[in-house]
């Protein structure tokens, strides 16, 4: 079995999406200061690297992140890989989706953008287009992942995108790096932080990819 870690780390030179909080981390308890244990302080938003979006994101009343569906999260999906030159993802993407697929991560360009270490944020990203939403939804689509910090195209003057997959059911992952995942179908388990309390508009999550050897050759 082959494992394929694709969540981007949390720390502090992560780009974060502008206007989102900064990322902090601090030393709370330090044995080198004599206290009796290590200790960290964490300070970052919800959308903060690799993260899914909960229907609260966007909706009044919508479901929050622990209560999203764990048949949703964990479960049979499909890498598809998109080339360089394709900026936004459009109704002739999604028709590359194979049939009966419930759950599907895109490969683009963004991946490469985690592989430069670079703490700026990049807004030139790959992103759907509303009209790709429609036809995911449409699709049957359960769950859909793209490997930078949003679906939407960078300032929209409207989420058209967020809105249509989020209203259509559909669970949304930010923030993956699938610059290691050849194309191909997987079992993907998406486990959020299980964040309560009248928040969870999102969470951050640990995605992993799982393929056997045979499907990897």
């Amino acid at each position: 079995m082959l494992i394929y870690d694709v969540s981007v780390p949390i720390a502090i030179d992560t780009p974060t999406y502008p206007g989102d909080p900064g990322i902090e981390i601090t030393q709370w308890l330090s044995l080198a200061k004599g206290d009796p244990a290590n200790v960290s302080l964490l300070h970052f938003g919800a959308h903060s690297a690799t993260h899914v979006d909960a229907p609260a994101h966007f909706i009044e009343g919508g479901t929050r992140a622990d209560s999203l569906p764990m048949d949703i999260l964990i479960g049979e999906a499909e890498v598809v890989e998109v080339p360089d030159e394709k900026r936004s993802l459009d109704n002739s993407v999604v028709a590359r989706i194979a049939s009966g697929t419930r759950r599907v991560l895109f490969k683009t360009r963004n991946s490469d953008f985690w592989n430069d270490h670079s703490p700026h944020f990049r807004s030139d990203y790959t992103y759907i287009e509303p009209g790709g939403a429609r036809a995911l939804v449409e699709r049957g689509l359960r769950l859909v992942g793209i490997d930078y910090l949003s679906v939407e195209r960078f300032k929209p003057e409207t989420f058209d995108t967020h809105h249509i997959l989020l209203a259509g059911g559909v669970v949304i992952i930010e923030g993956l790096n699938l610059s290691d995942v050849p194309p191909g179908n997987y079992e993907l388990i998406c486990l959020p932080l299980k964040i309560a309390s009248g928040s969870g508009d999102g969470a951050p999550a640990r995605v992993i990819l799982r393929a056997s050897k045979r499907e990897s050759n």
